[in-house]
């Protein structure tokens, strides 16, 4: 199927899909409220509210525009924040660092490691990332392209997340991190004003991503994400330092209205992961939809920056 069949498909089985494509690539010269305006009605079906933001999604629109904070780059910079995060919490919970590069030409492949993963500096979500767990069946072209690809992504340009504006865009490698049952579970931790709130699990990431939703004292919370449904009937064993991921995360989240901090637990070891101020760009959709409203109640904005 070519470019332009795919396109005329798409306008008609997914106006709003079609749209939203067409603001992203060529609308994105309109100023910020204008621009998220746009794209939170097309993505979200509804009209985005900057004067009185009720929901979760409409607040993190309002903190796009009005709560930037210089340090704010620095905690979304997955090669600077793992400094920021050790003077706070320790180096014990940073992943170690294998290589950093300025560019995708400058890779040194032959000095990595049987296994390895490979991000860009300046991405969001799973934006950017390769993962090798077998050097000698690891694809290297598909890994360039990728990469490549990522280096010229634009995460504030296409969702105006403005921490990612003046990150330097470089490549890290990282120690490769698994559990003894081969599994990596991300668990993410919603922080309201330096408060764990609730948390989420992903899991399955490659066999049918899964996210299960839980309070702050482990209770399976009956709310997802419609991209990432929850299993109920799946259930997860919490780590027994899971007070202590808490108490980390309400560290690095301390005077801060809203931010999502990540980390993994390795057979009881935790490493941090990464912080995000907007998940899903503030355009996720819960399941039911009445939970965006119950999380945006959590948030409280700092009006007086506006």
């Amino acid at each position: 199927m070519n470019k332009i069949t795919r396109i005329i498909q798409l306008l008609f089985s997914e106006p709003s899909t079609f749209l939203d494509t067409l603001v992203e690539r060529l609308l994105w010269w309109l100023p910020d409220d204008v621009y998220l305006k746009l794209r939170f009605r097309l993505k979200m079906g509804e009209r985005l509210n900057l004067k009185n933001p009720k929901t979760f999604n409409e607040k993190l629109q309002w903190l796009k525009l009005y709560n930037r904070k210089p340090e704010y780059t620095t905690l979304v910079d997955k090669y600077a924040v793992k400094e920021y995060v050790a003077t706070r919490i320790g180096n014990e919970y940073i992943i170690p660092t294998i290589g950093v590069w300025d560019s995708v030409e400058d890779i040194e492949w032959n000095k990595l490691p049987d296994q390895f993963v490979l991000k860009t500096t300046h991405g969001g979500g799973g934006t950017g990332v390769v993962i090798c767990n077998e050097k000698n069946v690891f694809d290297k072209k598909k890994a360039i392209d990728s990469l490549k690809n990522s280096m010229k992504s634009d995460i504030y340009r296409s969702y105006r997340e403005w921490p990612y504006k003046n990150v330097p865009r470089k490549i890290i490698a990282e120690q490769y991190m698994t559990d003894a049952d081969g599994q990596l579970k991300d668990y993410k931790f919603f922080c309201f004003n330096g408060e764990v709130k609730f948390f989420k699990v992903d899991f399955n990431r490659f066999t049918g991503h899964r996210a299960n939703y839980y309070s702050a004292e482990g209770v399976l919370q009956k709310f997802g994400e419609k991209c990432y449904l929850p299993d109920f009937n799946t259930e997860i064993k919490m780590p027994e330092n899971i007070e202590t991921m808490i108490s980390l995360a309400e560290q690095l989240s301390k005077n801060i209205p809203f931010l999502r901090v990540d980390f993994y637990n390795v057979d009881g070891k935790i490493f941090f992961g990464e912080m995000t101020f907007f998940p899903a760009a503030g355009m996720g959709k819960f399941e039911p939809e009445e939970w965006d409203t119950t999380i945006g109640d959590l948030l409280t904005l700092p009006i007086e920056e506006a």
